[in-house]
């Protein structure tokens, strides 16, 4: 590993696993604690990273500094979700990805897919795989939300209409048995219609603290997802309806993802 390298990897540690300290950056890169002092200056000094208290942080543009702290909620389980769905992506295949915590997990957890075309209106996505094992990556323009790190309006959602899909892998904020696939945010769940409306099949990513959370935007009908991939199995009644909407639930083990890292 050169140093641009090393510098990369210390960038990412900070960002993805908020890996602050320098004897802990020194033990994952396998590295002295004086050569990473040395590509820190040169990462301070970018203004990419500052110094605080003894330890490094992100020098967090506002595009998406309150995106990256909803990214450590539940990081761990995200993850394991993000592997699961992963596995099922196979190479050359079309993909939408909407905005979301997990959903930037997922791009992370394809770094070893080649060939895909990626459609996207997330900068987190977008970063994640472009130049990557042969992908093509389409990101969307339009408004750019700070909260979202991705863009939104009609603009994308138009942009997002130009293409044909083999799978959209969509975020959400609630699965409930009465109010259904639900989001916070109307914005969101335009570009979630949008790709739903040019995917072939859909799978929605969701972590446990989803279920029984009811949002006041229905982004789409039961009948229009085959697969529902969480980390913990759902609560009785959410099962139930799920199982009578005949949609697919698959559950992630954390436990496995971490002992794979």
């Amino acid at each position: 590993m050169d140093q641009n390298q090393r510098q990369r990897a210390i960038f990412d540690l900070v960002r993805d696993e908020d890996v602050t300290r320098v004897t802990a950056l020194a033990d994952r890169l396998g590295v002295s604690d004086e050569t990473i002092r040395r590509n820190l200056k040169a990462l301070v000094e970018d203004g990419l990273l500052i110094r605080r208290h003894g330890e490094v942080g992100l020098a967090e543009p506002a595009v998406d500094a309150p995106f990256r702290r909803r990214m450590r909620v539940n990081a761990g389980a995200k993850k394991a979700l993000a592997a699961l769905v992963a596995d099922r992506v196979k190479d050359g295949q079309v993909l939408m990805i909407d905005t979301g915590s997990t959903t930037a997990y997922v791009a992370q957890a394809l770094a070893a897919r080649r060939g895909l075309t990626v459609v996207t209106n997330s900068v987190e996505i977008a970063r994640h795989l472009v130049g990557r094992n042969d992908n093509r990556v389409y990101m969307a323009g339009g408004e750019l939300r700070a909260d979202l790190a991705a863009a939104v309006g009609a603009e994308a959602a138009a942009f997002i209409r130009q293409f044909k899909a083999d799978l959209a892998i969509l975020s959400i904020s609630g699965v409930d048995p009465q109010g259904q696939f639900t989001d916070f945010d109307l914005d969101e769940a335009r570009i979630a219609r949008a790709m739903i409306d040019g995917s072939t099949a859909r799978l929605i990513v969701a972590d446990h603290a989803k279920f029984g959370r009811r949002a006041p935007v229905t982004i789409c009908e039961p009948s229009e997802i085959a697969t529902l991939a969480t980390d913990e199995p759902p609560p009785p009644d959410v099962a139930r309806w799920l199982a009578d909407c005949g949609i697919e639930v698959i559950v992630a083990d954390e436990r496995r993802q971490a002992a794979a890292e």
